[in-house]
Protein backbone atom coordinates (compact mmCIF):
# COMPACT_ATOMS: atom_id res chain seq x y z
CA UNK A 1 0.00 0.00 0.00
CA UNK A 2 1.22 3.82 -0.59
CA UNK A 3 2.33 4.81 2.80
CA UNK A 4 1.28 9.19 3.16
CA UNK A 5 2.79 11.11 5.91
CA UNK A 6 1.31 14.51 6.72
CA UNK A 7 3.67 17.09 8.22
CA UNK A 8 2.74 20.82 9.41
CA UNK A 9 5.36 23.67 9.67
CA UNK A 10 5.27 27.09 11.68
CA UNK A 11 8.10 29.19 11.35
CA UNK A 12 8.40 32.70 12.36
CA UNK A 13 11.58 35.00 10.71
CA UNK A 14 13.24 37.73 11.79
CA UNK A 15 16.00 40.12 10.55
CA UNK A 16 18.20 43.47 11.55
CA UNK A 17 17.74 44.98 8.11
CA UNK A 18 14.03 43.93 7.34
CA UNK A 19 15.20 41.74 4.64
CA UNK A 20 15.38 37.74 5.57
CA UNK A 21 19.48 36.79 4.42
CA UNK A 22 20.68 35.11 1.36
CA UNK A 23 20.45 31.39 2.74
CA UNK A 24 17.64 32.20 4.78
CA UNK A 25 15.51 31.88 1.55
CA UNK A 26 17.90 30.73 -1.62
CA UNK A 27 17.05 27.21 -2.93
CA UNK A 28 13.96 26.96 -0.94
CA UNK A 29 11.37 26.15 -3.48
CA UNK A 30 10.26 30.31 -2.92
CA UNK A 31 8.33 29.90 -0.24
CA UNK A 32 10.44 31.75 2.63
CA UNK A 33 9.47 34.77 3.84
CA UNK A 34 11.46 37.34 1.87
CA UNK A 35 11.43 39.92 4.73
CA UNK A 36 10.33 40.04 8.63
CA UNK A 37 7.32 37.34 9.10
CA UNK A 38 6.03 34.21 9.80
CA UNK A 39 5.21 30.51 7.70
CA UNK A 40 2.82 28.39 7.78
CA UNK A 41 3.36 25.22 5.63
CA UNK A 42 1.20 21.86 5.44
CA UNK A 43 1.64 19.06 2.87
CA UNK A 44 0.69 15.48 2.96
CA UNK A 45 2.40 13.08 0.27
CA UNK A 46 2.89 8.81 -0.52
CA UNK A 47 6.20 7.56 -2.01
CA UNK A 48 5.61 4.83 -4.63
CA UNK A 49 5.40 1.02 -4.00
CA UNK A 50 7.80 -1.12 -5.27
CA UNK A 51 5.59 -3.67 -4.66
CA UNK A 52 3.39 -3.53 -7.74
CA UNK A 53 4.03 -3.32 -11.25
CA UNK A 54 2.49 -0.25 -11.93
CA UNK A 55 3.17 2.07 -9.17
CA UNK A 56 1.74 5.88 -8.24
CA UNK A 57 2.41 8.29 -6.10
CA UNK A 58 0.87 12.05 -5.02
CA UNK A 59 1.53 15.22 -3.19
CA UNK A 60 -0.13 18.40 -1.95
CA UNK A 61 1.67 21.38 -0.19
CA UNK A 62 0.64 24.87 0.67
CA UNK A 63 2.03 27.26 2.43
CA UNK A 64 0.74 30.73 3.74
CA UNK A 65 3.90 33.76 4.15
CA UNK A 66 3.30 37.25 5.84
CA UNK A 67 5.58 39.69 5.33
CA UNK A 68 6.60 42.54 6.49
CA UNK A 69 8.45 44.70 3.30
CA UNK A 70 10.46 47.60 3.76
CA UNK A 71 8.64 50.94 3.80
CA UNK A 72 10.50 52.35 0.58
CA UNK A 73 9.21 49.14 -1.30
CA UNK A 74 5.49 50.09 -2.94
CA UNK A 75 2.57 49.07 -1.41
CA UNK A 76 4.83 47.92 1.76
CA UNK A 77 3.19 47.22 5.42
CA UNK A 78 2.28 43.48 6.09
CA UNK A 79 1.08 41.60 3.59
CA UNK A 80 0.44 37.60 2.82
CA UNK A 81 1.12 35.03 0.24
CA UNK A 82 -0.89 32.52 -0.20
CA UNK A 83 0.73 29.38 -2.55
CA UNK A 84 0.43 26.19 -3.92
CA UNK A 85 3.65 24.85 -2.85
CA UNK A 86 3.11 21.23 -4.79
CA UNK A 87 0.41 19.66 -6.53
CA UNK A 88 1.09 16.72 -8.45
CA UNK A 89 0.26 12.78 -9.02
CA UNK A 90 2.99 10.57 -10.63
CA UNK A 91 2.68 6.83 -12.55
CA UNK A 92 5.71 4.50 -12.70
CA UNK A 93 6.10 1.69 -15.14
CA UNK A 94 9.52 -0.39 -15.00
CA UNK A 95 12.08 2.45 -16.06
CA UNK A 96 9.05 4.75 -17.24
CA UNK A 97 7.19 7.51 -15.11
CA UNK A 98 5.41 10.42 -15.28
CA UNK A 99 4.93 13.70 -13.33
CA UNK A 100 2.48 15.79 -13.76
CA UNK A 101 1.41 19.29 -11.97
CA UNK A 102 3.36 20.91 -9.45
CA UNK A 103 6.71 19.67 -8.52
CA UNK A 104 9.99 19.77 -6.55
CA UNK A 105 12.77 18.59 -8.57
CA UNK A 106 14.62 16.31 -6.72
CA UNK A 107 18.16 18.55 -5.42
CA UNK A 108 21.41 16.80 -5.26
CA UNK A 109 24.23 16.80 -2.90
CA UNK A 110 22.01 16.85 0.17
CA UNK A 111 22.75 17.07 3.51
CA UNK A 112 23.01 14.25 6.04
CA UNK A 113 19.45 15.07 6.92
CA UNK A 114 16.97 15.58 3.48
CA UNK A 115 14.88 18.29 4.93
CA UNK A 116 17.82 20.71 5.12
CA UNK A 117 18.16 20.41 1.44
CA UNK A 118 21.24 20.72 -0.78
CA UNK A 119 25.17 21.66 0.81
CA UNK A 120 25.42 23.20 -2.87
CA UNK A 121 24.72 26.85 -3.76
CA UNK A 122 23.65 25.04 -6.76
CA UNK A 123 21.75 22.26 -5.13
CA UNK A 124 23.40 20.11 -8.15
CA UNK A 125 21.98 21.63 -10.95
CA UNK A 126 22.50 25.36 -11.53
CA UNK A 127 20.09 25.90 -14.14
CA UNK A 128 16.65 24.50 -12.19
CA UNK A 129 18.09 24.49 -8.39
CA UNK A 130 14.96 24.88 -6.83
CA UNK A 131 15.54 28.49 -5.76
CA UNK A 132 11.83 29.56 -7.45
CA UNK A 133 8.40 28.32 -6.86
CA UNK A 134 7.50 25.02 -8.77
CA UNK A 135 6.18 25.40 -12.45
CA UNK A 136 3.21 23.56 -13.46
CA UNK A 137 3.51 20.92 -16.04
CA UNK A 138 4.27 17.43 -16.95
CA UNK A 139 7.93 15.28 -16.78
CA UNK A 140 8.32 12.45 -19.13
CA UNK A 141 11.24 10.49 -17.37
CA UNK A 142 13.31 7.72 -18.35
CA UNK A 143 15.01 5.94 -14.87
CA UNK A 144 18.17 4.61 -14.92
CA UNK A 145 18.34 1.92 -17.67
CA UNK A 146 21.27 -0.55 -18.54
CA UNK A 147 22.11 -0.47 -21.90
CA UNK A 148 22.06 -4.32 -23.12
CA UNK A 149 25.47 -5.94 -24.30
CA UNK A 150 27.55 -3.51 -22.26
CA UNK A 151 27.63 -5.66 -18.91
CA UNK A 152 25.75 -3.06 -16.85
CA UNK A 153 28.90 -0.50 -17.47
CA UNK A 154 26.45 2.13 -19.32
CA UNK A 155 23.55 3.55 -17.86
CA UNK A 156 20.83 5.97 -19.59
CA UNK A 157 18.63 8.13 -18.54
CA UNK A 158 16.84 11.40 -19.11
CA UNK A 159 13.42 13.32 -19.11
CA UNK A 160 11.52 15.55 -21.59
CA UNK A 161 8.43 18.11 -20.26
CA UNK A 162 6.63 21.05 -20.97
CA UNK A 163 5.30 23.94 -18.67
CA UNK A 164 3.63 26.93 -18.18
CA UNK A 165 4.22 30.07 -16.30
CA UNK A 166 2.13 31.61 -14.13
CA UNK A 167 3.79 34.58 -12.70
CA UNK A 168 3.46 38.54 -13.86
CA UNK A 169 6.33 38.51 -16.25
CA UNK A 170 7.48 40.50 -19.21
CA UNK A 171 5.74 38.37 -21.77
CA UNK A 172 2.86 36.64 -20.07
CA UNK A 173 1.81 33.10 -20.46
CA UNK A 174 5.42 32.53 -21.48
CA UNK A 175 5.87 27.89 -22.21
CA UNK A 176 9.23 26.22 -21.14
CA UNK A 177 10.00 23.29 -23.03
CA UNK A 178 12.32 20.80 -21.15
CA UNK A 179 14.64 17.92 -22.44
CA UNK A 180 17.69 16.24 -20.62
CA UNK A 181 19.77 13.49 -21.83
CA UNK A 182 22.02 11.73 -19.43
CA UNK A 183 24.51 8.80 -19.21
CA UNK A 184 26.47 7.08 -16.07
CA UNK A 185 29.35 4.64 -17.09
CA UNK A 186 30.88 2.13 -14.77
CA UNK A 187 34.78 2.61 -15.07
CA UNK A 188 35.45 0.34 -12.23
CA UNK A 189 33.45 -1.07 -9.40
CA UNK A 190 34.18 2.03 -7.60
CA UNK A 191 35.01 4.73 -9.79
CA UNK A 192 31.90 5.76 -12.41
CA UNK A 193 31.72 8.67 -14.38
CA UNK A 194 28.42 10.70 -15.55
CA UNK A 195 27.44 13.10 -17.54
CA UNK A 196 23.90 15.01 -19.13
CA UNK A 197 22.65 17.79 -21.69
CA UNK A 198 20.18 19.61 -20.00
CA UNK A 199 18.48 22.09 -22.20
CA UNK A 200 15.62 24.42 -21.71
CA UNK A 201 13.72 26.89 -23.78
CA UNK A 202 10.89 29.81 -22.90
CA UNK A 203 8.75 30.44 -26.13
CA UNK A 204 5.56 31.63 -26.53
CA UNK A 205 3.54 33.69 -24.46
CA UNK A 206 2.39 37.37 -25.24
CA UNK A 207 4.96 40.50 -25.52
CA UNK A 208 3.54 43.43 -24.14
CA UNK A 209 4.58 45.45 -27.65
CA UNK A 210 4.67 42.64 -30.63
CA UNK A 211 1.92 40.53 -29.17
CA UNK A 212 1.60 37.08 -29.33
CA UNK A 213 4.44 35.17 -29.89
CA UNK A 214 5.13 32.63 -32.84
CA UNK A 215 3.42 29.21 -31.24
CA UNK A 216 1.40 25.77 -32.29
CA UNK A 217 2.80 22.49 -33.37
CA UNK A 218 5.36 23.38 -36.13
CA UNK A 219 6.61 26.53 -33.86
CA UNK A 220 6.75 23.47 -30.72
CA UNK A 221 9.39 21.42 -33.20
CA UNK A 222 11.35 24.07 -33.68
CA UNK A 223 12.09 24.88 -30.21
CA UNK A 224 11.99 20.69 -29.47
CA UNK A 225 14.94 21.01 -32.32
CA UNK A 226 17.07 24.09 -31.41
CA UNK A 227 16.00 25.51 -34.85
CA UNK A 228 15.54 29.19 -36.11
CA UNK A 229 12.26 30.74 -35.91
CA UNK A 230 10.16 31.28 -39.17
CA UNK A 231 9.10 34.00 -41.13
CA UNK A 232 6.33 35.16 -38.17
CA UNK A 233 9.35 35.42 -35.62
CA UNK A 234 11.72 38.21 -34.78
CA UNK A 235 14.94 39.09 -36.46
CA UNK A 236 16.86 37.80 -33.50
CA UNK A 237 14.74 34.30 -33.50
CA UNK A 238 15.47 34.06 -37.17
CA UNK A 239 19.05 34.35 -36.99
CA UNK A 240 19.55 32.38 -34.02
CA UNK A 241 16.76 30.02 -32.22
CA UNK A 242 13.58 30.53 -31.50
CA UNK A 243 12.67 31.49 -28.30
CA UNK A 244 14.92 31.89 -25.28
CA UNK A 245 17.02 28.67 -25.18
CA UNK A 246 19.56 27.95 -22.50
CA UNK A 247 20.81 24.90 -20.27
CA UNK A 248 23.52 23.12 -18.67
CA UNK A 249 26.41 20.52 -19.98
CA UNK A 250 27.15 18.19 -16.78
CA UNK A 251 30.15 16.01 -16.35
CA UNK A 252 31.26 14.79 -12.68
CA UNK A 253 33.33 11.37 -11.61
CA UNK A 254 31.83 9.20 -8.67
CA UNK A 255 33.95 7.40 -6.02
CA UNK A 256 32.64 4.95 -3.89
CA UNK A 257 34.56 2.97 -1.13
CA UNK A 258 33.53 1.44 2.04
CA UNK A 259 33.31 3.87 4.86
CA UNK A 260 33.16 6.99 1.97
CA UNK A 261 32.19 8.30 -1.56
CA UNK A 262 33.98 11.19 -3.35
CA UNK A 263 32.78 12.91 -6.23
CA UNK A 264 33.68 15.84 -8.26
CA UNK A 265 31.28 17.95 -10.87
CA UNK A 266 32.08 20.40 -13.03
CA UNK A 267 28.56 22.38 -14.39
CA UNK A 268 28.45 24.68 -16.93
CA UNK A 269 25.68 26.89 -18.45
CA UNK A 270 25.00 27.88 -21.83
CA UNK A 271 22.92 30.72 -23.26
CA UNK A 272 23.25 30.52 -27.05
CA UNK A 273 25.55 28.17 -29.44
CA UNK A 274 28.92 29.56 -28.18
CA UNK A 275 28.55 28.31 -24.89
CA UNK A 276 27.04 25.51 -25.75
CA UNK A 277 30.42 24.72 -27.71
CA UNK A 278 32.70 25.31 -24.68
CA UNK A 279 33.66 29.12 -25.72
CA UNK A 280 33.04 29.70 -22.62
CA UNK A 281 35.70 27.78 -21.12
CA UNK A 282 36.02 28.03 -17.87
CA UNK A 283 33.23 29.19 -16.58
CA UNK A 284 31.16 27.28 -14.43
CA UNK A 285 30.40 25.71 -11.41
CA UNK A 286 33.02 23.17 -9.58
CA UNK A 287 31.77 21.00 -6.83
CA UNK A 288 33.55 18.66 -4.71
CA UNK A 289 31.74 17.02 -2.48
CA UNK A 290 33.06 14.01 0.44
CA UNK A 291 30.47 12.17 2.18
CA UNK A 292 31.02 9.77 5.08
CA UNK A 293 28.58 6.56 5.08
CA UNK A 294 28.51 7.45 9.11
CA UNK A 295 25.18 9.67 9.01
CA UNK A 296 25.16 9.94 12.50
CA UNK A 297 28.99 11.37 12.79
CA UNK A 298 29.42 14.88 13.67
CA UNK A 299 30.61 15.97 10.49
CA UNK A 300 29.00 13.61 7.59
CA UNK A 301 29.63 15.49 4.61
CA UNK A 302 31.91 18.12 3.55
CA UNK A 303 31.22 19.88 -0.13
CA UNK A 304 33.36 23.12 -1.72
CA UNK A 305 32.36 24.89 -4.52
CA UNK A 306 34.13 26.91 -6.90
CA UNK A 307 32.07 28.97 -9.73
CA UNK A 308 33.59 31.63 -11.94
CA UNK A 309 31.08 33.20 -15.00
CA UNK A 310 33.22 35.96 -15.89
CA UNK A 311 34.28 34.66 -19.81
CA UNK A 312 30.77 34.09 -20.97
CA UNK A 313 32.39 33.39 -24.17
CA UNK A 314 34.66 36.63 -24.72
CA UNK A 315 33.95 40.57 -24.53
CA UNK A 316 32.43 40.76 -28.11
CA UNK A 317 29.71 39.52 -29.77
CA UNK A 318 30.65 40.47 -33.12
CA UNK A 319 33.74 42.08 -35.10
CA UNK A 320 33.47 44.71 -38.20
CA UNK A 321 34.87 43.21 -41.34
CA UNK A 322 36.46 45.03 -44.47
CA UNK A 323 33.37 44.80 -46.35
CA UNK A 324 31.24 46.71 -43.77
CA UNK A 325 29.63 43.19 -42.56
CA UNK A 326 30.00 41.54 -39.12
CA UNK A 327 31.82 38.75 -37.96
CA UNK A 328 30.23 36.83 -35.09
CA UNK A 329 32.60 35.41 -32.62
CA UNK A 330 29.73 34.50 -29.74
CA UNK A 331 30.85 36.41 -26.89
CA UNK A 332 28.56 38.55 -24.16
CA UNK A 333 26.64 35.10 -23.13
CA UNK A 334 24.28 37.15 -20.39
CA UNK A 335 23.60 34.12 -18.95
CA UNK A 336 19.89 33.81 -18.03
CA UNK A 337 19.10 36.75 -19.60
CA UNK A 338 17.04 37.62 -22.89
CA UNK A 339 16.06 40.68 -25.20
CA UNK A 340 12.91 39.05 -26.48
CA UNK A 341 11.92 37.80 -22.85
CA UNK A 342 13.32 40.20 -21.02
CA UNK A 343 12.04 38.29 -17.58
CA UNK A 344 14.67 35.88 -18.43
CA UNK A 345 15.56 32.52 -16.30
CA UNK A 346 13.42 33.65 -13.78
CA UNK A 347 9.88 32.54 -12.23
CA UNK A 348 7.75 34.63 -9.47
CA UNK A 349 10.67 37.03 -9.24
CA UNK A 350 13.23 34.73 -8.08
CA UNK A 351 15.99 33.08 -10.12
CA UNK A 352 14.96 29.73 -11.32
CA UNK A 353 18.57 28.72 -11.57
CA UNK A 354 21.91 29.57 -10.06
CA UNK A 355 20.90 31.58 -6.71
CA UNK A 356 24.10 33.97 -7.14
CA UNK A 357 22.81 35.15 -10.38
CA UNK A 358 20.70 37.91 -8.35
CA UNK A 359 17.67 39.14 -9.56
CA UNK A 360 17.53 42.99 -11.26
CA UNK A 361 16.40 45.22 -8.51
CA UNK A 362 18.39 43.86 -5.55
CA UNK A 363 21.14 45.81 -5.08
CA UNK A 364 19.09 48.81 -5.56
CA UNK A 365 16.77 47.12 -2.25
CA UNK A 366 13.97 47.64 -5.26
CA UNK A 367 13.40 44.03 -5.99
CA UNK A 368 9.94 42.75 -5.40
CA UNK A 369 8.88 39.34 -6.04
CA UNK A 370 5.09 40.87 -6.39
CA UNK A 371 6.03 42.30 -9.57
CA UNK A 372 7.90 42.34 -12.57
CA UNK A 373 11.23 40.87 -12.54
CA UNK A 374 13.11 41.76 -15.72
CA UNK A 375 16.10 39.23 -15.88
CA UNK A 376 19.25 38.99 -13.40
CA UNK A 377 21.68 41.72 -12.89
CA UNK A 378 24.77 39.63 -11.70
CA UNK A 379 26.11 36.83 -14.10
CA UNK A 380 29.83 37.74 -13.55
CA UNK A 381 31.01 36.71 -10.75
CA UNK A 382 33.53 34.62 -9.17
CA UNK A 383 32.66 32.86 -5.73
CA UNK A 384 33.92 30.26 -3.30
CA UNK A 385 31.27 27.80 -1.29
CA UNK A 386 31.54 25.59 1.40
CA UNK A 387 29.01 23.21 3.16
CA UNK A 388 29.83 21.26 6.12
CA UNK A 389 26.64 18.67 7.62
CA UNK A 390 26.54 16.18 10.72
CA UNK A 391 24.51 15.64 13.15
CA UNK A 392 25.23 17.50 17.24
CA UNK A 393 25.39 14.20 19.68
CA UNK A 394 24.84 11.70 17.17
CA UNK A 395 20.96 13.45 16.93
CA UNK A 396 20.19 16.43 15.76
CA UNK A 397 21.18 17.61 12.17
CA UNK A 398 22.53 20.34 11.21
CA UNK A 399 24.14 22.64 8.23
CA UNK A 400 26.92 24.90 7.50
CA UNK A 401 26.51 27.18 4.37
CA UNK A 402 29.65 29.85 3.71
CA UNK A 403 29.73 31.78 0.73
CA UNK A 404 32.14 33.90 -0.38
CA UNK A 405 31.68 36.29 -3.79
CA UNK A 406 33.17 39.01 -6.22
CA UNK A 407 30.33 40.60 -7.98
CA UNK A 408 30.72 42.26 -11.39
CA UNK A 409 26.99 42.95 -12.32
CA UNK A 410 26.22 42.26 -16.35
CA UNK A 411 29.37 42.87 -18.85
CA UNK A 412 27.23 45.60 -20.25
CA UNK A 413 26.06 47.06 -17.12
CA UNK A 414 28.74 46.18 -14.51
CA UNK A 415 28.17 47.29 -10.68
CA UNK A 416 30.73 49.36 -10.37
CA UNK A 417 33.93 50.83 -12.49
CA UNK A 418 34.79 50.48 -16.11
CA UNK A 419 32.85 48.00 -18.41
CA UNK A 420 34.97 45.29 -20.26
CA UNK A 421 32.30 44.80 -23.08
CA UNK A 422 33.37 45.37 -26.60
CA UNK A 423 37.06 45.60 -25.23
CA UNK A 424 40.30 43.68 -25.80
CA UNK A 425 40.30 41.25 -22.85
CA UNK A 426 42.26 42.02 -19.85
CA UNK A 427 42.52 45.64 -21.01
CA UNK A 428 40.53 47.05 -18.01
CA UNK A 429 41.00 47.21 -14.85
CA UNK A 430 37.35 45.66 -13.57
CA UNK A 431 36.33 46.49 -9.91
CA UNK A 432 34.29 43.70 -8.02
CA UNK A 433 32.22 44.09 -5.56
CA UNK A 434 32.28 41.59 -2.55
CA UNK A 435 29.65 39.87 -0.89
CA UNK A 436 29.77 36.83 2.38
CA UNK A 437 26.93 35.07 2.93
CA UNK A 438 26.65 32.27 5.93
CA UNK A 439 24.12 30.51 7.80
CA UNK A 440 23.95 27.41 10.58
CA UNK A 441 20.64 25.86 10.11
CA UNK A 442 19.43 22.19 11.90
CA UNK A 443 16.89 20.31 13.67
CA UNK A 444 16.16 19.10 16.95
CA UNK A 445 13.86 15.95 16.76
CA UNK A 446 11.42 15.24 19.57
CA UNK A 447 9.10 12.02 17.97
CA UNK A 448 6.79 13.29 15.71
CA UNK A 449 7.81 17.07 17.02
CA UNK A 450 11.11 18.43 15.57
CA UNK A 451 12.49 21.84 16.34
CA UNK A 452 13.60 23.86 13.50
CA UNK A 453 15.95 26.74 13.68
CA UNK A 454 18.21 29.13 11.42
CA UNK A 455 20.86 31.65 11.81
CA UNK A 456 22.12 33.84 8.95
CA UNK A 457 24.15 36.97 7.85
CA UNK A 458 24.98 38.52 5.21
CA UNK A 459 28.01 41.31 4.75
CA UNK A 460 28.98 43.01 1.68
CA UNK A 461 28.27 45.86 -0.79
CA UNK A 462 25.32 43.83 -3.20
CA UNK A 463 22.85 42.81 -0.25
CA UNK A 464 21.75 44.37 2.91
CA UNK A 465 23.79 44.08 6.08
CA UNK A 466 21.79 41.56 7.92
CA UNK A 467 21.74 39.18 10.91
CA UNK A 468 18.44 36.98 10.81
CA UNK A 469 17.00 33.70 12.46
CA UNK A 470 13.93 31.81 12.07
CA UNK A 471 12.76 29.49 14.45
CA UNK A 472 9.96 26.58 14.60
CA UNK A 473 7.95 23.49 14.89
CA UNK A 474 7.58 20.80 12.49
CA UNK A 475 4.71 18.01 13.07
CA UNK A 476 5.00 15.40 10.94
CA UNK A 477 2.79 12.21 11.30
CA UNK A 478 2.18 9.02 9.24
CA UNK A 479 -1.39 7.87 9.70
CA UNK A 480 -0.81 4.28 7.97
CA UNK A 481 2.10 3.16 10.39
CA UNK A 482 -0.17 4.14 13.31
Amino acid sequence: MNDFIITLLLMGAMSSSGNMPFWATANRFGVMPEWNGGLVWAGASTEYDGSKTVQWRWGASMAAALETPPADLQGSGVRSRLMVDELFGSLKWKVFSLDLGMKHNEQGFLSCAPSLGSLSSTAGHLIWSGNSRSIPGYSLNLEPLKVPYTGGRLVLRGSYGDYRTLDDRFVKGALVHHTKLGIDFRITERLFFYGSLDHYALWGGTHPVNGKRPSGLGNYIRVVTGSSGGSGSTASDQANVLGDQRGAEIFGLRWKGEGLSLAFQHDIPYDDGSGMGFQNFPDGVNTLHLSFADKDAFISDVLFEYATTMWQSGTRHDRPLPDGGRKIVGGGDNYFNNSEYKSGWTYQGRTIGFPLFFPAGTRLGAWDPRGTVLGVENNRLKAVHLGISGKLFRKAPYKLMLTSSRNHGLYANPYEGESQWGKDPGTVDETSVGQFSGAFMGEVPMGNLSLVYGLYADKGKVLRDAFGATVGLRWSLSPSRL
